[in-house]
C-alpha cells in the first residue's frame, strides 16, 4: 500500500528554489567586492616595491657557456646578467597582481612526460617587494614552460 504525504509536492521545491536565489544573491554580491578585500590577497604592486628589485639567478646544467651565477637589478636596470634589459622586460611582462610570478607548477597539473635536460636554476633575491626563493628544472612539459616563459632571465635551451 502507498502512502501521501500530507505535505504539498511544492514545499520542498519552493525551499530548494528559495535556498538557491539566496545563494545566488550572496555570490552576487561577493563577487562585487574588489579583489583587495578578499583574505590574503597582496598588496598592488607600487612603484617605491621595484626600487629594490634585485635576483641572483644560478643556472647549472645548460651548457654551451650558458652557466654561472648572475646579479639582476631592476629598477634602474644593472648587474652582471647577460641579458639585462631582456630579463627585466620579461619580468615586468610577467608580474601580475595577486599572482606569484615565480610560483610553482601547481600539484594537481596535468603534464606531458618529456624531458627538457639536466638544466637547473635557482632565482633568489627581491622582486617587487617580495622575497623570491624559487627552483627551475626541465623534467617535463609543465616545469619546460615555467622555464621557457622566464626565458631571457634563464637561457634559451631551444625548446
Amino acid at each position: 500500500m502507498v502512502q501521501f504525504s500530507s505535505r504539498s509536492p511544492r514545499r520542498p521545491l519552493r525551499r530548494l528554489l528559495l535556498g538557491a536565489s539566496a545563494s545566488v544573491v550572496a555570490f552576487t554580491a561577493l563577487s562585487a567586492l574588489p579583489a583587495a578585500a578578499s583574505a590574503g590577497a597582496p598588496p598592488p604592486v607600487r612603484d617605491e616595491d621595484r626600487a629594490g628589485d634585485h635576483l641572483t639567478v644560478t643556472v647549472r646544467h645548460a651548457g654551451g657557456g650558458r652557466d654561472g651565477t648572475f646579479e639582476l637589478y631592476c629598477h634602474p636596470g644593472g648587474g652582471s646578467h647577460p641579458d639585462v634589459r631582456g630579463a627585466c622586460g620579461v619580468l615586468d611582462r610577467g608580474t601580475r597582481w595577486g599572482r606569484d610570478t615565480f610560483a610553482p607548477v601547481p600539484r594537481d597539473s596535468v603534464c606531458t612526460m618529456q624531458y627538457g635536460g639536466p638544466a637547473t636554476a635557482r632565482i633568489t633575491g627581491t622582486w617587487a617587494g617580495r622575497p623570491v626563493d624559487a627552483t627551475y628544472d626541465r623534467g617535463d612539459g609543465c616545469e619546460i614552460g615555467r622555464w621557457d616563459r622566464l626565458v631571457p632571465l634563464l637561457p634559451d635551451l631551444g625548446s
